[in-house]
């Protein structure tokens, strides 16, 4: 494999990109909305137009459960329901309309003592580096047993936006806590997560594992996806996806993934 090329999304040439897809996939939150908050009428609207055009992927750490609120319950009946797919939890699990509604297709699940493990891991080390916060400082849950995937969230798992942005800006507490857990768990994949999260899943899921599921779900070289996302950085979660040979499209906030789109939906609309 090549260098692994990160395009920003204002550098890209979206006509030569449109006769070059045949796929694109987005991370969720930074990406398509704002963290755990749903889409905005705009962002809904041009990601709807965008699945009458191209086959259009969702793949985030999230449990699908955000992916109603956060997605389908803003695009309605706007979107091309065939040409979406939906991968939660890092691509651990898929759905797929099946005329009537979104029905699981696979989901890859941790082991009990696998999550017993990780849970004990992320609790005994967020709780020596300091990241385990009294009650009263947190929103929600720490921990989430998301079947595939086990998540902790620092600000616990409804924290505002604001608060998560300001938590950890450099990524250097999710990474030291990701790296402790990782030497506990060889037989897993433990990576820094959202804004103050880190995920634990079965070996070898990542955003590179469901490239290659989603190419070989529409059958299209993984070359011929393109994936947008916010943290295309080596360390972060969506780089797995260029990684894949995916074409790598960097965000830095939903304003920039609309205007992608946009941009996109013109390129697209000439060539149909």
């Amino acid at each position: 494999m090549g260098d692994v090329m990160i395009h920003r999304w204002d550098d890209v040439d979206y006509d030569r990109l449109a006769g070059m897809i045949d796929a694109i996939g987005f991370d969720l939150d930074t990406t398509l909305a704002k963290s755990k908050t749903p889409m905005t009428a705009d962002m809904a609207a041009a990601f709807a137009e965008l699945t009458h055009h191209i086959p259009c992927a969702v793949v985030s750490g999230g449990k699908y459960h955000l992916f109603t609120n956060q997605i389908l319950a803003m695009i309605g009946d706007m979107a091309d329901r065939d040409n979406l797919h939906l991968m939660p939890t890092s691509g651990t699990r898929y759905y797929a309309w099946d005329g009537s509604e979104w029905r699981c297709q696979y989901a890859h699940d941790l082991s009990p003592e696998d999550r017993d493990a990780a849970i004990e891991s992320l609790t005994r080390h967020a709780k020596e580096q300091g990241l385990w916060l009294p009650d009263d400082r947190i929103w929600g849950d720490r921990l989430e047993d998301r079947g595939s995937q086990i998540t902790f969230s620092a600000l616990g798992q409804l924290a505002p936006v604001d608060a998560k942005e300001a938590w950890d800006p450099d990524r250097a507490k999710k990474n030291r806590l990701a790296a402790a857990v990782a030497a506990d768990l060889p037989q897993l994949t433990v990576r820094s997560g959202g804004s103050t999260s880190v995920d634990v899943v079965a070996k070898g899921i990542d955003k590179a594992y469901a490239m290659r599921q989603l190419s070989s779900i529409l059958d299209v070289p993984v070359s011929r996806i393109a994936f947008i996302g916010d943290r295309m950085d080596p360390d972060g979660n969506d780089y797995p996806a260029a990684v894949a040979g995916a074409y790598a499209i960097r965000v830095s906030c939903p304003d920039d993934t609309l205007e992608a789109i946009r941009r996109l939906i013109a390129a697209l609309s000439v060539n149909d």
